[in-house]
């Protein structure tokens, strides 16, 4: 069995995955502009992961928490201003940390270069 995730699922195959109506992810892609499907085979839509995830958000927001749409966007957009941040930031500490071991392999050749004229 192929365990590779799909790159993209039918709006029927995320409509049962979150349980609700193509319909009302239909409408929550004119209200939400962070939803962006892409249209393959003429008007079919197809959601990314990440369209799936923010559409798992929105849903707990408005049928969960009893969020306005006014509201689930407010609260949408900081989170996702602060997913950014975090992102950014963790590309950051990588960078950083490769910038230290790559510092650390210099020291030690160095080192050894040192301990090779003192002995020769």
């Amino acid at each position: 069995m192929n365990n590779k995730r799909k790159l993209y699922k039918s709006i029927g195959e995320v409509s049962k995955e979150i349980s609700i109506s193509t319909h009302t992810l239909r409408f929550w892609e004119k209200e939400f502009k962070q939803i962006k499907p892409i249209t393959l085979e003429g008007k079919r839509r197809y959601y990314t992961e990440k369209d799936i995830d923010i559409l798992k958000i929105i849903y707990e927001l408005l049928k969960k928490q009893g969020y306005t749409i006014t509201g689930a966007k407010k609260l949408l957009n900081n989170r996702l201003v602060k997913l950014d941040e975090h992102l950014d930031l963790d590309i950051k500490k990588k960078n950083f940390h490769n910038s230290l071991k790559y510092k650390a392999q210099r020291i030690k050749i160095l080192l050894e270069k040192l301990k090779g004229s003192k002995n020769g």
